[in-house]
Formats: structure tokens, C-alpha cells, sequence
């Protein structure tokens, strides 16, 4: 193990959830207003993941007030509170980018069945 992955190990979260692209998900952020922290949520569907390790990211869709609201997100980043998974996604994409032409009925993701 080299020194960058030693100085990477002690920043990398210890638990996160086992979530994938399609996935409906609940980001808790910490926000900074004056000297006041608050946490805030943001829930919608896994957009697309990306890298690994330390600089891990994934994207979240939602629509709010009829608007695509896209936010992305550091996995192992401080003011990512927590993760939670809502609902799993059945889909055949790494990268859904196709649901951002879509609206009403055709934008929503089908639920994976239990086995």
C-alpha cells in the first residue's frame, strides 16, 4: 500500500448502503446557514454512479414543481450525512440519461421483484 492510499483509507466511510442505478434514495446533507447547521434531504432516483475509491460519486433525478432537479453527490464526502434506500429499481442501464426526456407515466422505474 503506497502513502496516497494510506492518507485515503482513514477519509473512506464505513458504512454505506448497497444502492444501484435505479434505486430510489433519501440523501441526508448537512447545510450551513450563518453559524447553524440544519439537515436537509433530497429524494429521488440514482441517475448514474461514477469513479471509486475516495472521489466516488452519484447523481440523484427528481422533479420538483414539474422541473428535473439533478444533484450529485461525493459518497464519501463530510456533509453527506446518510443514505437510505427507499425503493430498489429494475433496469437494464449503467446511465439513465434517457429519463430526463421523459415525463408522466413513461418516467417511472419499475420496482424489483423479491426473489
Amino acid at each position: 500500500m503506497n502513502s496516497i492510499d494510506a492518507i485515503n483509507q482513514e477519509y473512506l466511510k464505513k458504512y454505506i448502503p448497497d444502492f444501484n442505478i435505479g434505486d430510489t434514495v433519501k440523501v441526508f446533507i448537512k447545510i450551513k446557514e450563518g453559524n447553524r447547521e440544519r439537515i436537509q434531504t433530497f429524494e429521488g432516483f440514482v441517475l448514474k454512479r461514477q469513479n471509486g475509491g475516495i472521489s466516488e460519486t452519484f447523481t440523484v433525478r427528481r422533479i420538483a414543481s414539474g422541473v428535473g432537479v439533478e444533484k450529485t453527490f461525493p459518497i464519501h464526502s463530510p456533509w453527506v450525512e446518510k443514505i437510505e434506500v427507499v425503493r430498489k429499481g429494475d433496469v437494464r442501464r449503467a446511465r439513465l440519461h434517457y429519463m430526463r426526456g421523459r415525463t408522466g407515466k413513461s418516467a417511472k422505474i419499475k420496482t424489483k421483484k423479491d426473489k
